[in-house]
């Protein structure tokens, strides 16, 4: 049996929220704030690119290698600005 992708990640956050527990439990509410909020924009990242960019999506077969990859890295720059953003608190 294969362990699911990231799994060893995984772990490590499991271990680390854990030792936050252990350490300063009053943290852990802001923790959990923390990561919702990076998720949402995570989430809402993706759903801009989709809407700005309907018929450039990086799973679409007719485009060429060169404009998949700029599909991508498209996609990732705009989840990673809004994950920036969400997380400097603008």
């Amino acid at each position: 049996m294969r362990l699911p992708r990231l799994a060893d990640w995984i772990a490590i956050a499991v271990v680390l929220t854990l030792a936050i527990g252990i350490i300063a439990p009053q943290q852990l509410p802001v923790t959990l704030y923390k990561l919702s909020l990076v998720s949402l924009a995570a989430a809402t990242g993706y759903w801009i690119d989709r809407s700005l960019f309907p018929y450039a999506r990086p799973d679409d077969l007719s485009l060429d290698h060169q404009e998949t990859a700029a599909a991508y890295i498209r996609r990732a720059i705009v989840v990673a600005a809004c994950i920036i953003g969400v997380s400097l608190g603008a």
